[in-house]
């Protein structure tokens, strides 16, 4: 795995290069990715450049211990850091997601379950809101439509990083396991026997990209303007600004109606239709893939129960990877820590793996 590190460091000098260059500052888009890129690659190098001088101290050391016993003693404590060192560089270049280091787009819908649904998407929605707060993430609402109750019955959200980010703290490179139906088990509100119901809520998870990432072709939409229906501010109930696109190759439905004028809704709208794409097109390599080998963590089919949130006993339950803990309410609070990191985890495990059967 390691033979790949060559080319990734000529690849990291290029765009160490490139991003000194005055040119590039009149191209965001293309500064955006380049920096994508160039803060993923720089763990890796400075892992690569421990590697390398660890393996030259060990040589050294273990050349000198002949002579001078003090130097084997020096030689084995190098050889526990380059264990460490090789087990994080590894990891580091097991393949990826390439959208890993992207922004993430997030919609959360009310499923089967009437208010009661309406009320946990709710609930889901604050918990990633509270979690995006505590990765310092910001967070943006492209539409969303609330109950009389306070509940949700969808939202779209963008959580963007501050600054270049690893996969390990990009917003879709964290939150793309989340994608899936959530199931709740709790005595509803509006219950008054006072017995436990079972309802659920999706999530869909898209990686946020750039337009020109995303080859789109005009003919092959078709665009609709109607009157929003949802509150907002001055004059955006009074005109025809809300914005609805079908795909028609692909049969994708977005609408948008939530921003001020046509032309906002419309580039939400379209920002929204090209993550869907990116995902549609991920879905599809995966299922294929899978046919072969089916993953512990990735899930393809959208409908799938992936978790189950159950308040009498303050559990929640992952059933992809078996992970079960007994801090519901402070997991509904943002401390989703725990369980993303193990399914992340999970997924490190996956990827080493195949990438040792390819080899």
């Amino acid at each position: 795995m390691f033979e790949s590190a060559a080319g990734l460091r000529e690849e990291y000098v290029g765009l160490e290069a490139e991003l000194a260059s005055p040119e590039i500052l009149a191209d965001q888009a293309r500064s955006r990715k380049v920096g994508r890129r160039y803060a993923l690659l720089m763990p890796i190098m400075a892992a690569l450049d421990e590697y390398e001088r660890v393996s030259d101290d060990l040589a050294a050391a273990e050349e000198l211990a002949a002579d001078d016993p003090s130097f084997a003693v020096e030689a084995e404590g190098l050889r526990t850091r380059l264990a460490s060192v090789i087990e994080r560089l590894t990891a580091l270049l097991a393949p990826r997601d390439p959208n890993d280091s992207a922004d993430a787009i997030m919609e959360i819908k009310s499923g089967e379950g009437g208010e009661e649904s309406a009320l946990f998407a709710g609930d889901l929605y604050g918990m990633y809101l509270k979690y995006a707060e505590t990765r310092g993430w910001k967070v943006e609402v492209l539409e969303s439509e609330s109950t009389d109750l306070g509940g949700v019955k969808s939202a779209t959200v963008v959580f963007r990083a501050s600054g270049n980010s690893t996969p390990e703290n990009a917003p879709y490179g964290v939150l793309k396991f989340e994608g899936g139906v959530h199931r709740v088990q709790r005595v509803p509100v509006t219950e008054s026997q006072g017995r436990i119901h079972t309802s659920a809520a999706g999530v869909l998870v898209m990686p946020d990209v750039e337009a020109d990432e995303v080859e789109i072709n005009e003919d092959e939409l078709r665009i609709d303007v109607y009157r929003s229906t949802g509150k907002g501010g001055q004059g955006v109930n009074t005109t025809d600004s809300a914005v609805r696109i079908t795909h028609l190759p692909s049969g994708i439905v977005v609408t948008c109606q939530d921003q001020r004028s046509q032309l906002q809704n419309k580039e939400q709208a379209m920002r929204i239709l090209r993550a869907r794409l990116v995902q549609a097109a991920e879905d599809a390599a995966a299922a294929e893939a899978s046919a072969a080998r089916k993953s512990q963590v990735r899930t393809v089919d959208r409908s799938e129960r992936i978790r189950t949130y159950n308040f009498p006993e303050n559990r929640i339950t992952d059933h992809r990877i078996g992970y079960k803990a007994y801090n519901l309410d402070q997991v509904l609070a943002g401390e989703l820590g725990g369980v993303i990191e193990a399914l992340q985890a999970a997924d490190l495990a996956e990827r080493l793996e195949s990438a040792a059967e390819r080899v």
